[in-house]
């Protein structure tokens, strides 16, 4: 988790470097910014994204198309953040 919360921090040369790790798997980055990070192992892949007061982590299968997770963990912390987390 330190590594999630460097990168939402903006310290992503690092996390670009050595990957991220989530649950023992290491995954490629692919995209840091802002208050999201997005990464891949092979067809599968992290999209973290931050709001006020929650770190949304979700994981996609082989089965799902990256852009469309990425938009709807997007639209969750939206929603979250219009609600005030």
């Amino acid at each position: 988790m330190k590594e999630v919360v460097s990168a939402l921090s903006g310290q992503v040369d690092k996390l670009y470097a050595e990957g991220l790790h989530v649950a023992g798997e290491r995954y490629v980055v692919t995209k840091a910014e802002g208050r999201s990070v997005y990464a891949r192992k092979g067809k599968e892949g992290v999209v973290i994204v931050k709001t006020t007061q929650a770190v949304l982590v979700a994981h996609y299968g082989e089965g799902a198309i990256a852009g469309n997770a990425a938009t709807t963990v997007e639209q969750l912390a939206d929603y979250l953040i219009n609600l005030g987390y």
